[in-house]
């Protein structure tokens, strides 16, 4: 299980992310800097235990609305060859040293485990408590599994709302990069996906929204 360190960062992850996210073609936020609090999300274990893997919900209150984002990262203690275009920033980390953040859908770790986790192989983990399972985060997933991961960065995609990642031959990851808080608080996938990912935050009033954060589906791209 990951080590949750009660340490120091500079920069910090907001402050990392304040930078990045306009560069973003999913980013709601025109050409204004944004406003960032952390609003949730989960980590995930690297079974190597060298890379630190974390899905991040910010809140963007910048603009007329608050806006949530969807920001996987993965940190490492070296460069990630060929993920230059990938990178967020670095970090000196009081215990670790210096970091390495990266947009995690272009590391083949990241994807692996959200894989694994979509299959049932492993366990959501806590944001901030070390060796705690996250039970908001819910998944499902139609297929046999495991599959097979084929992995290439050079494939990974991003749009307007969201991000798409081959992971194998007739199969994409979609990671909705702009959450909208399901309705009626339940984010059911899509008719035909193969398997989700789904969780929730905190909204600026206090209340708790949820939505789908990740689907596995059939694509002729993968």
């Amino acid at each position: 299980m990951a080590v949750i360190h009660n340490t120091t960062l500079s920069p910090t992850k907001l402050e990392l992310l304040t930078s990045w996210l306009p560069s973003r073609p999913w980013y709601d936020g025109d050409a204004r800097e944004p406003r960032l609090a952390r609003a949730g999300g989960f980590r995930l274990d690297d079974p190597d235990g060298e890379v630190g893997i974390e899905v991040i919900v910010v809140t963007d209150t910048s603009g007329p609305r608050p806006v949530s984002y969807l920001v996987p990262l993965t940190y490492r203690g070296r460069p990630l060859d060929g993920a230059d275009d990938a990178l967020v920033g670095t970090m000196e980390h009081g215990v670790l040293g210096r970091r390495w953040a990266y947009d995690a859908c272009h590391d083949p770790v990241f994807v692996t485990q959200l894989l694994a986790l979509i299959e049932g192989r492993v366990h959501a983990q806590d944001q901030d408590t070390s060796d705690t399972p996250d039970r908001e985060v819910v998944r499902s997933c139609a297929g046999d599994g495991p599959t097979p991961v084929s992995f290439s960065a050079e494939a990974v995609a991003d749009d307007d709302a969201g991000t798409e990642v081959p992971v194998a031959r007739g199969l994409a990851l979609r990671l909705h990069r702009v959450l909208r808080s399901a309705p009626d608080g339940r984010a059911v996938p899509p008719r035909g996906a193969t398997g989700h990912v789904a969780g929730a935050w905190s909204l600026p009033d206090g209340n708790r929204a949820r939505a789908l954060f990740a689907v596995l589906h059939t694509s002729s791209r993968a």
